[in-house]
């Protein structure tokens, strides 16, 4: 057990990050500077959770607390500290207060903690980086007292922002090639971006579940991430990787999506079971990540703004699939709202194919059936095509990522 001294100690000694230029986050005009619930902001790591956390922090600097759990002097924080822990921290600012806990699934049995801190009046804001982790445990233990943000690398947007750059084709493929990693984007060595992988399937995936071999999610992730936005089964998977089992398949693929890799986007079907049982494509959490992996030296702009309109739709939080029926059409993103096909570049070669997706998915049951906004979104294309009566908007993908 920790004693009160030590407690209070690391906590005076404890300071959020603050690093130079750090640049306003879209989705903090979403997130409330107080709330009787407990404001958690979860996403991968280094995507700038504790920085935005900081910047909540400074709106109520007077009346604030700030406990960072991966201080390697917290090891072994426990529910028996829990009592000396509320004590000095109600020493140190008064009840009511506003508590940022950074990565607090470090914390064995959390949600008590937590629990407690909003019944004694306290504003509590967490930061954590496994979506399992903190999506099942607070809706058991917290149900109805938080408030879920996810937090992304930068977006297009915010990369112009940080950057000063204007928006256009030659940003916009430079932030398809790079990616929105604060960190990376200093210096933009891939070694960065390399060694973030290795950790996080290290400490969020292989400690935390207790994988002693690491060589088939190594394996799995680079896979996935080389193959964006192709639909992939677990049991083709299974068999491509050599891995024992569609079961271990299923697991490790379910890890990597926890620690915020990678998200599977399901096949559109009114039908659960047929939703569930069909195979699902892959995407990756930043393309800058996606690249530095990828053993591939070729340019596959396409798979890149593919996978940059995905996050955008991702960060929308609206429900989205892909749709299509094999070898006959494919549509890349469906919502209640539009149908969007991601493209590089519209030609005559591959303009009936693109087309023909949007008007099948046109069709597909939904709240707006037949009123989904036909876009083809392109690097630089814009036109407006009219197709037996219906229109399909092409606009360049960077002029919308802008807007989003």
């Amino acid at each position: 057990m920790f004693l009160r001294h030590t407690l209070l100690g690391i906590l005076n000694d404890q300071n959020p990050p603050a690093p130079e230029g750090e640049i306003p986050r879209s989705v903090a005009v979403r997130i409330p500077s107080r709330s009787a619930h407990a404001v958690v902001l979860t996403g991968v790591r280094r995507s700038g959770k504790s920085v935005l956390q900081a910047q909540m922090m400074r709106q109520v600097t007077a009346t604030s607390a700030y406990c960072n759990l991966e201080d390697v002097r917290l090891f072994g924080f426990g529910p028996a500290d829990f009592p000396a822990f509320i004590s000095v921290l109600e020493e140190r600012t008064p009840r009511g207060g506003a508590l940022f806990l950074d990565e607090i699934q470090e914390v064995p049995d959390w949600q008590r903690l937590v629990r407690s801190l909003l019944d004694r009046g306290w504003n509590v804001c967490l930061t954590g980086s496994n979506a399992s982790l903190l999506g099942g445990d607070l809706g058991a233990k917290l149900t109805g007292r938080h408030l879920s943000y996810e937090i992304f690398p930068f977006s297009y947007g915010e990369t112009l922002t940080a950057s000063g750059e204007r928006p256009g084709a030659a940003s916009f493929v430079d932030y398809l090639d790079h990616g929105g990693f604060p960190g990376y984007l200093r210096d933009r060595n891939p070694q960065v971006l390399q060694e973030l992988l290795r950790d996080i399937v290290q400490r969020d995936i292989a400690v935390r579940h207790g994988v002693r071999e690491t060589r088939h999610i190594m394996n799995l992730v680079l896979f996935l991430m080389a193959n964006t936005g192709q639909a992939i089964s677990l049991q083709s998977l299974t068999k491509a990787l050599g891995i024992p089992t569609v079961a271990q398949t299923s697991r490790l693929s379910q890890y990597l999506q926890d620690a915020y890799l990678l998200f599977a986007l399901p096949r559109y079907s009114p039908s659960f079971k047929k939703r569930v049982v069909a195979p699902n494509k892959y995407y990756a959490v930043d393309n800058g990540l996606r690249r530095a992996v990828s053993p591939h030296s070729t340019i596959d702009l396409g798979h890149r703004l593919e996978n940059a309109v995905f996050l955008a739709l991702r960060q929308r939080g609206e429900p989205v699939f892909h749709a299509g029926e094999k070898d006959l059409w494919e549509c890349d993103f469906v919502t209640d709202r539009e149908a969007i096909q991601a493209c590089a570049e519209l030609t005559p070669y591959n303009q009936e194919r693109e087309i023909a997706g949007l008007l099948r998915a046109r069709l597909l049951p939904g709240k707006l059936a037949k009123k989904r906004r036909l876009l083809l979104l392109t690097i630089s294309q814009r036109d407006s095509l009219t197709i037996d009566g219906v229109t399909v908007d092409v606009r360049p993908a960077w002029e919308w990522l802008a807007e989003a």
